[in-house]
């Protein structure tokens, strides 16, 4: 078999595997999520390395929330300095320091994705959204959390110290399949299977705050006819999401 048929197919196994395993933890992030749209709060989401992807993916996209924000720092990003990104992940003393620039409150909801669930960063980011009310639902793969220690001084995973933790179904490690000739596995998942987590949660919240009467504020298309209907949400919220 093609390598890429036995990665599609490995992949389609995953997404199968949460359907069936994951589908109500899902659902209960998505009643948190709608309640919180409901009652005009914010939905945040962080993630370290290439976790941060996931973070993006729900900042202003076509069918996105536009109370939809991102927390990010290129330290803990990798376009400018990969390397160092990978040390500042383990450490800890950041994650109040980020979240400051931010104007949470309690009743946000903050998602945190982090396939192995094990670095300080997200796992500080947690306690410390927590401590200040946030909802935490965590997205990290549980067979890695189970054999790898954590590098906080607590002890714990992230899955450990959210509110909520849904499993990515990846595989320890992420890269899924071996090769003959290749010294490990290649083909990761978790972003494949993150980003159909993190809006599955989004487009079920939306309903929810809709059969509470509120209609969440979505972004439309650019690159259709979404300009005129865009500008006006870009003017109202500008000075408050720092990444517009």
């Amino acid at each position: 078999m093609m390598t890429m048929n036995r990665y599609f197919d490995t992949v389609l196994a995953q997404l199968d595997q949460l359907r069936r395993s994951e589908w109500s933890k899902i659902e209960q992030a998505a009643a948190w999520l709608g309640e919180a749209l409901a009652n005009d709060h914010w939905l945040y989401a962080f993630g370290t390395g290439h976790s941060h992807a996931l973070a993006e993916e729900i900042f202003f996209r076509a069918g996105g929330l536009v109370r939809g924000v991102p927390m990010l720092d290129s330290k803990l990003m990798l376009h400018e300095n990969a390397i160092e990104a990978t040390w500042q992940e383990r450490k800890e003393g950041s994650a109040a320091q980020l979240l400051a620039l931010y104007p949470i409150a309690s009743g946000d909801v903050l998602i945190i994705a982090s396939n192995s669930g094990r670095n300080a960063v997200p796992i500080e980011m947690a306690l410390e959204a927590r401590a200040r009310g946030l909802k935490v639902i965590a997205i990290a793969s549980v067979a890695h959390g189970r054999q790898w220690p954590s590098r906080h001084r607590s002890g714990k995973t992230l899955a450990e110290v959210a509110d909520l933790a849904i499993d990515n179904c990846a595989v320890s490690g992420d890269a899924c399949l071996e090769l003959a000739g290749m010294p490990s596995r290649i083909g990761p998942t978790s972003t494949v299977t993150g980003a159909l987590i993190v809006n599955a949660i989004i487009v079920q919240a939306i309903e929810t705050a809709l059969q509470r009467g509120a209609a969440p504020e979505i972004y439309i298309s650019s690159n259709s006819d979404g300009d005129e209907h865009n500008e006006k949400l870009l003017w109202k919220y500008k000075s408050r999401i720092r990444h517009l």
